[in-house]
């Protein structure tokens, strides 16, 4: 938590809050909701990649409607100067509370944002770095003292007994990864020597992988919402992921795929998500999960996670029953907008409601309630 927080809150015209978010990843999901319910909307973007934001979405009247959902752009060079002391100041003169997402700590730097960033962020600002695979204490950790089930990690590659999926980070866009498979030692070096040898992955970003059981099962992300106001955990709804070019080998009759494969190796970058249902007859194995990680959390950081997170895995069927198999979490808003479109959310509010419609409505009432310092940090 910022030292200067309550200050920072104190001085807030709370009658004139607005929600800011980096231009990416879940910002218009969320100005969209922030809109519905009142709120000015901020967006800070990077020259060069700003248009979505300033013409396409930009609020603004049109044949007598009012259309678009971002209200003010601060432009900067780059996302990592958003902590510089005058982008800070501006989002403080609008009285900004800022939604994190990915973009938000994949392109600026934990530390700084952790220690100098004096804005009231909606989430817990010292949870979001545990998604990294170096950090003591992170999501594995978590997992693990929660007692959720998790796919086995392999220490050495040379104990390779089953299929595994390889996590290893490319060499250029060094916040994504470059999955492959290997079913034992020997075609884990095969594909890796590929990869090293193509430029893609590095040495040292090989050493650093993780090595995980590969689970079969029907893949599912678990959004969810926990209100620290209200003291409950809700299931956003629940989606899975669009991977390229994965997403097109699949989509070939066996044959083909044999054929395509002689001369392209899968990739798993993700591209974006569609909606999944899920039976309701697991829905209170959902629910588990969730609060058994609502509550590691707030005994390991307090105050815990706040807001919107994800369990992300699979459906498996094991020993005749179907199991939750988690593989990664994220400790924010997740970037899937189509959460909405699972009927979740609608058998508790009445109708589908967005994450971004989510966060306003906490925010809205942290701001009734005079309690906004419990839901920002």
């Amino acid at each position: 938590m910022i030292p200067n927080l309550s200050k920072i809150l104190k001085n807030y015209n709370k009658n004139a809050i607005s929600i800011g978010v980096l231009g990416g990843h879940s910002a218009l999901d969320v100005c969209h909701g922030a809109k519905k319910f009142g709120f000015k909307t901020v967006a800070v973007c990077q020259k060069g990649r700003s248009q979505t934001y300033t013409k396409y979405f930009k609020s603004r009247e049109r044949n007598g409607l009012d259309v678009g959902c971002i209200d003010h752009v601060i432009n900067v060079d780059k996302f990592s100067d958003i902590v510089k002391p005058e982008i800070q100041e501006e989002l403080q003169a609008l009285n900004t509370i800022f939604i994190h997402n990915r973009y938000f700590w994949v392109y600026c730097n934990f530390a700084e944002i952790e220690n100098n960033f004096q804005v009231p962020i909606h989430g817990s600002r010292i949870m979001v770095k545990l998604e990294e695979r170096d950090v003591e204490r992170n999501q594995y950790f978590l997992l693990r003292e929660a007692g959720i089930r998790t796919p086995h990690i392999f220490k050495d590659p040379k104990s390779i007994d089953r299929l595994v999926l390889v996590k290893v980070n490319e060499a250029i866009r060094t916040y994504e990864r470059a999955f492959f498979l290997a079913n034992n030692y020997a075609d884990y070096v095969k594909k890796s020597s590929e990869l090293l040898k193509s430029g893609k992955i590095t040495e040292q970003a090989l050493n650093d992988a993780i090595i995980e059981e590969y689970i079969i099962g029907a893949h599912v992300n678990f959004n969810y919402f926990y209100s620290v106001l209200n003291k409950e955990l809700e299931l956003m709804g629940t989606d899975t992921r669009r991977q390229t070019n994965l997403d097109g080998i699949l989509r070939l009759p066996a044959p083909e795929q044999i054929e395509v494969l002689k001369y392209l190796k899968p990739t798993m970058v993700e591209t974006g998500h569609y909606t999944v249902t899920t039976k309701e007859s697991i829905l209170e194995k959902i629910f588990d999960i969730g609060e058994k990680f609502v509550k590691i959390t707030q005994n390991e950081y307090d105050p815990g996670i706040i807001g919107a997170f994800a369990l992300q895995g699979a459906v498996a069927s094991e020993n005749g029953k179907e199991e939750l198999v988690i593989f990664d979490v994220s400790m924010r808003i997740p970037g899937s907008p189509g959460t909405k479109f699972t009927p979740h959310t609608s058998y508790l509010y009445g109708e589908s409601i967005s994450y971004g419609e989510r966060i306003a409505i906490e925010i809205q009432q942290a701001i009734d309630e005079n309690r906004l310092n419990e839901i920002v940090t």
